[in-house]
């Protein structure tokens, strides 16, 4: 799923579904960009609370299990691991949920429908201590806010790297990966990584909303 890269340290991760098949998919992936983490899954929230309890690197839960209801189970789990970073990955999008879980403070929230290079990213940006917000969420919190207060300027951070600037800014002249890793000495796999991560950043779906979004922040 994210191409066997190892995407920063963790020691432990627990991940909460209740769909087996998805448990599985997430603890393959996990696997494969952390080979030493031990895994822990969770197939319904009272499970998840209680695991939670020992304090994993990362959590990735889904929204609708058995147990609790899905802001409920969410506020209860960052209560057992207050620590712990929690990325949401769930099919749910309902708005009403989606400003809750902004305003519990999780680290991220990424549909099941993302594809693996945002999944990867948005991982990357939770274990460095940032927060990942798609584009819908940034959308309400900054409607909720007024276009400001304390909601606009948690949309507003974190900033993209120095080198995701250079990336982005390149793409917005139409570059390609490849001109792109030639112009800042860089591999095209690096390119690649860094692109996935703006796009994380960003809340972008793609390459040409990313460069708007960047844009319309003065990011480049």
């Amino acid at each position: 799923m994210w191409g066997g890269r190892r995407v920063g340290p963790m020691k432990s991760c627990l991940i909460c579904d209740d769909h087996a098949m998805m448990r599985e998919a997430l603890a393959g992936a996990v696997a494969l960009g952390w080979p030493e983490a031990a895994v822990t899954q969770a197939a319904d929230f009272p499970q998840a609370w209680a695991a939670a309890a020992a304090g994993p690197d990362l959590i990735i839960s889904d929204l609708v299990m058995p147990g609790a209801s899905p802001v409920e189970g969410v506020r209860r789990l960052k209560a057992a691991a207050p620590g712990s970073p929690i990325l949401v990955v769930t099919g749910a999008e309902e708005d009403e949920v989606l400003l809750a879980l902004f305003e519990l403070g999780i680290a991220g929230f990424a549909p099941k429908t993302s594809k693996s290079a945002i999944i990867e990213a948005a991982i990357r940006l939770v274990l460095a201590g940032g927060r990942y917000l798609p584009p819908r969420l940034v959308e309400l919190a900054v409607e909720k806010a007024g276009g400001g207060g304390k909601a606009g300027a948690a949309v507003a951070s974190p900033r993209l790297t120095e080198r995701q600037t250079d990336v982005l800014a390149r793409i917005a002249l139409g570059r390609s990966n490849k001109e792109i890793a030639r112009e800042l000495d860089l591999s095209p796999a690096t390119v690649k990584a860094h692109i996935a991560a703006g796009l994380a950043v960003l809340g972008a779906a793609n390459r040409t909303e990313a460069v708007v979004r960047a844009r319309e922040l003065g990011l480049i």
